[in-house]
């Protein structure tokens, strides 16, 4: 059995493969960091609401801590997106569009620089979300397979096929 992916890794891509990160190999880390920016949140507001010794509420200061708390929430809803653009940035020109095949001993993944051949031992962790199938190596690094642009089985054969060939189940996530 052949299964075929062609994907583009465009903002949506890399937006789920940085979610993807976050609530998998990045779970703890990402855990402590929300346990962080909500107490430098709590403080922010704490402080931006006392009175100095003039009984003044709020001063020029309290536009920075303004300021401050306001950037850590808009991180708070956005990191995702903020880590899947900087990701982006950072691609090398020809990888915006991928072709893969997986065969049996391995998967070939072909782009505008070159073929790449992987092996199925490499992956060290597999999520499914609603769009797309992403291939964990490491904290840091990731692979999108579009659901939507898939021949040779369904998105059923094909999680069968890599549980079976990895030995890894398959994670399930929401969008």
């Amino acid at each position: 059995m052949e299964f075929r992916f062609e994907t583009t890794y465009d903002k949506n891509a890399f937006t789920a493969m940085a979610r993807t990160l976050r609530k998998t190999v990045r779970k703890k880390h990402s855990r402590r960091s929300h346990i962080l920016g909500g107490l430098v949140v709590a403080l922010g507001l704490f402080f931006l609401f006392l009175p100095d010794e003039n009984g003044i509420v709020f001063d020029s200061s309290a536009i920075i801590t303004i300021l401050a708390v306001a950037a850590i929430i808009v991180v708070f809803f956005c990191e995702d997106q903020l880590n899947g653009l900087v990701a982006m940035k950072r691609m090398l020109p020809g990888l915006e569009k991928d072709t893969a095949v997986f065969r049996e001993d391995g998967y070939i993944s072909e782009n505008a620089i070159g073929k790449s051949e992987w092996q199925y031992s490499n992956i060290h962790a597999i999520a499914e979300t609603p769009d797309y199938f992403i291939f964990i190596f490491g904290n840091n690094h990731a692979q999108l397979y579009d659901k939507w642009h898939m021949s040779g089985g369904t998105a059923s054969e094909f999680r069968s096929f890599m549980e079976e060939k990895t030995g890894k189940n398959i994670e399930m996530l929401d969008k």
